[in-house]
């Protein structure tokens, strides 16, 4: 069979917005095929697939939406696991 996944990441220094970087990267077959990352601000295609809805979805409320998920989930997630790791060390 085939298969098709999506990975969401937020990768952070401190806690503070501008030391975050979200992204978020779709794959096919363990290829991935395209990629949203906060720090490009839009969507990257690695192939002929990838660089078609890349096209779309930069031309589409989809950019839009994840432009805002590096502060309305990364922010939010990242102080708290900040404040668990330092309580624990």
């Amino acid at each position: 069979g085939f298969r098709y996944y999506m990975v969401a990441e937020c990768e952070f220094n401190s806690s503070k917005l501008n030391d975050i970087e979200f992204t978020e990267s779709y794959y096919y077959n363990k290829l991935e095929f395209i990629r949203f990352s906060s720090s490009v601000g839009k969507f990257v295609g690695y192939t002929e697939h990838g660089i078609k809805n890349a096209e779309r979805w930069n031309n589409g409320p989809e950019v839009i939406a994840r432009r805002g998920f590096k502060e309305s989930y990364c922010l939010n997630n990242v102080g708290n696991d900040v404040e668990s790791a330092l309580t624990k060390s």
